[in-house]
């Protein structure tokens, strides 16, 4: 298994409220369906502000790009993206391997 960290910074005059509103009615129904694996989305408190983290969990690169794919192929995605998109500074993910003992889904916890 393999877990994508996504990170995206929102511009400081965008209100996060109204990131959010478009991304759990437009985006997150549709990536949900398409890509599996959802395993939570945060804000950030302390530490960056206007800073959003999701994670994803595949069973590999290749489930990944696959389903990466097929979303990209959707209309719906895309007009989502349209909204969102212009709302964002920065992005930046990273593709993390738990270790044996990590307590993600699908991952056995160390002596099971």
């Amino acid at each position: 298994m393999i877990v994508e960290e996504r990170m995206y910074v929102l511009h400081t005059e965008v209100n996060i409220a109204d990131y959010m509103a478009i991304y759990t009615s437009e985006g997150l129904p549709v990536q949900r369906e398409i890509l599996g694996g959802f395993l939570g989305y945060f804000t950030t408190e302390i530490g960056t502000q206007n800073q959003l983290i999701h994670f994803w969990a595949y069973a590999d690169l290749e489930e990944r790009r696959k389903r990466r794919e097929k979303l990209a192929a959707q209309p719906a995605w895309q007009g989502c993206l349209m909204k969102i998109r212009p709302m964002i500074r920065t992005m930046e993910n990273r593709i993390l391997l738990p270790t044996a003992f990590s307590p993600w889904p699908g991952v056995p916890l160390s002596g099971q």
